[in-house]
């Protein structure tokens, strides 16, 4: 079974689809009750088995009862996308004020942390499992205006594969995920500043176009499954190329 964080919409909604297609039992949490149960509706549509709850990534509390959702409802953890992030908003380095600062690391890096140690504890109970973390493109490169976001996403990758070392032989892989500009509503959140950022990046990718958050999903699930089985403490960059250029 599959526990994925961020379920209300975006690459984390595709991602419960993706996942119940390929056969997995469900558990979702997003901090949205309204989008969440519009996730669980079009899993329950096209057959999937889905169980959901309300969830603050950055509350310890809401996390421990998403995973005991998971433990009590089918017995055990198997995989879990922590999916859940935010973008913050465009601002110069030297404006960016520690308020935006707190929030978007207290979301991106502290619920990364606490869902990553939760779920380590459930699999490693059920002997074993798989991680998968969403990191960002901007995790291995950076971008102006966007100094927070930049920063908590490499924080991801450094806490991923530091987790990854510890218990990958106890059965336990942990790997991220890194998207480039999805085509989704978080990159129109963090370029409401200047939209026009978004076509560009768009006709600058290689592949001349923004990332579906299916293809995000389709490697997120990838990486959770058997097929991936060697792979740990790895940053799978979903970008069109960008990050090469």
């Amino acid at each position: 079974m599959a526990l994925i964080t961020g379920a209300g919409g975006g690459i984390g909604r595709a991602s419960a689809l993706t996942f119940a297609r390929e056969g997995a039992r469900l558990v979702l949490g997003d901090i949205a009750e309204d989008t969440l149960d519009e996730s669980a509706t079009l899993v329950r549509e096209q057959g999937g088995e889905v169980a959901t709850h309300v969830t603050d990534v950055t509350r310890r509390d809401d996390v421990v009862a998403l995973v005991a959702l998971a433990l009590e409802r089918y017995g055990r953890l198997d995989c879990a996308f922590n999916s859940a992030g935010i973008p913050g908003r465009m601002q110069p380095f030297d404006e960016q004020g520690e308020e935006q600062y707190d929030r978007v690391m207290d979301t991106n890096v502290r619920g990364a942390w606490i869902c990553t140690q939760e779920e380590v504890k459930a699999m490693l109970s059920g002997g074993g499992g798989s991680i998968v973390n969403a990191s960002s493109g901007l995790g291995m490169i950076a971008a102006p205006q966007v100094s927070a976001y930049v920063t908590s996403k490499h924080a991801v990758l450094g806490l991923t594969r530091a987790a990854a070392l510890e218990y990958a032989r106890q059965g336990v892989r942990v790997n991220a995920v890194l998207p480039g500009v999805v085509d989704t509503a978080m990159p129109q959140e963090m370029f409401a500043a200047a939209p026009e950022a978004i076509d560009h990046i768009a006709q600058t990718s290689p592949m001349g176009r923004l990332a579906r958050p299916e293809e995000v999903a389709e490697a997120a699930a990838w990486l959770c499954s058997d097929r991936a089985s060697y792979v740990n403490g790895h940053g799978l960059v979903v970008d069109g190329g960008i990050v090469v250029q």
